[in-house]
């Protein structure tokens, strides 16, 4: 997959050395400093949400912290815009149904 490594307002991505986190209890890497979009994106994960009342799938959309549609459950808090907030290693992931985790099968 393609990996983000500049955005048109924010900039080059700072990285940092590469590193484990967990989305929806599965292990993938990303390096330490990016946006969590960044290294989900470069993994092939595109869905972020689900919408509480349709749950119509969302992703990144704005990619600058103005939208909700990157939000995802991070380390246990809802609502997380993962375009702007930088991955750390160990970082448990979920993808957000409403404003709760989606059901995920083991």
């Amino acid at each position: 997959m393609s990996r983000i490594s500049e955005h048109p307002i924010l900039g080059p991505t700072e990285t940092g050395p590469k590193v484990t986190f967990f989305m929806d209890n599965q292990p993938m890497s990303g390096y330490a400093g990016e946006p969590i979009a960044v290294a989900l994106k470069a993994a092939g994960v595109m869905i972020h949400r689900y919408t509480q009342k349709a749950h119509e799938p969302r992703g990144i959309f704005c990619a600058i912290g103005r939208c909700t549609d990157c939000v995802m459950i991070v380390d246990g808090i809802p609502n997380v815009r993962t375009c702007i907030t930088p991955l750390v290693a160990g970082m448990k992931i979920q993808t957000q149904d409403g404003v709760t985790p989606l059901e995920v099968s083991q």
